[in-house]
């Protein structure tokens, strides 16, 4: 079996990278919240004022304290979108966020990564899944070509996809409804949702993929 997965520098680093940062940028907004409150313009002046108001050490530990947090939640969140990829003679499992997608060979005809979506086909031509991944993609080739698998340079249904659009005709409402859902989910940056959509839209025969915040859909075969 191969697994493909973000070096380890990355997985376990961000755990100790991202609440420094955070706890550096909010230090360096302490720092200059004095200057701040000269300005009349800047927004927030509140906040900068309050913070003026607190007496040491207290300010700076808070400060320190509170960017480290808010850098957990964003170790967090890119945990949470990192994507690991089992492959084997006999299956392929996708791990992401705590979640599992397997699939046995007989399932996958091919993959190939689409920007940076990594995606199965089946024998029928059907997406089986798109998951987005900052993987490399000579790493995953590599992965799938050694195990056997057929690895496509390009999307060979790229031309059957058309731009939805509100009601579109051809699909059915349940589908419609939920190409609105993501649509919404989209515009408030809820990619999990949205991936979570997408899934719902690809089991009832419908690819799904993006194009900044358009979305595209074909009738799978």
């Amino acid at each position: 079996m191969t697994t493909v997965q973000e070096a380890a520098a990355v997985r376990y680093g961000i755990w100790v990278l991202c609440p420094a940062v955070g706890a550096a940028a909010v230090w360096g907004l302490k720092l200059a919240s004095g200057w701040v409150t000269t300005l009349g313009w800047f927004p927030f002046q509140e906040v900068f004022e309050l913070v003026t108001d607190i007496p040491e050490p207290w300010v700076t530990i808070a400060a320190l304290g509170v960017g480290a947090a808010a850098g957990l939640v964003l170790a967090a969140l890119w945990a949470a979108d990192m994507l690991s990829v089992d492959v084997s003679p006999d299956r392929v499992a996708l791990h992401k966020d705590d979640k599992r997608f397997e699939f046995e060979r007989h399932r996958v005809e091919s993959a190939f990564t689409d920007g940076k979506h990594l995606v199965l086909l089946s024998p029928s031509g059907a997406e089986l899944a798109r998951e987005r991944s900052d993987l490399s993609r000579d790493r995953l080739e590599r992965a799938f070509t050694s195990q056997g698998y057929r690895w496509r340079a390009t999307d060979p249904f790229a031309s059957e996809f058309r731009m939805w659009v509100e009601h579109a005709p051809e699909l059915p409402a349940e589908v419609n409804a939920l190409f609105t859902a993501r649509r919404k989910a989209i515009a408030k940056y809820e990619h999990e949702e949205a991936a979570e959509l997408a899934r719902e839209i690809r089991k009832r025969g419908v690819a799904v993929r993006d194009e900044k915040k358009r979305q595209y859909y074909r009738c799978e075969r």
